[in-house]
């Protein structure tokens, strides 16, 4: 298990989880995860997850995507 995989958090990983299911979009204020159309609770883990290179949208706003170290830190989970 590498440094990164083992910083993550069991929400951390359910949220990349859902990501990947295309449950989740960045919204337009202030970056905010939303999940299944709902502000998702941890205010801090979409921006955390952004600034980790694990989570990305091809704009500042829209649907979250997994970035290829999201995908594998899902697969090494």
């Amino acid at each position: 298990m590498n440094t990164t995989t083992a910083a993550l958090t069991h929400r951390d990983r359910a949220v990349l989880r859902a990501v990947a299911a295309g449950r989740c979009e960045i919204s337009r204020t202030g970056g905010v995860l939303v999940v299944d159309g709902l502000c998702f609770s941890d205010q801090f883990a979409g921006p955390r997850l952004t600034a980790a290179g694990l989570i990305a949208t091809a704009a500042q706003t829209g649907p979250a995507r997994l970035t290829p170290s999201g995908h594998a830190v899902l697969a090494a989970a």
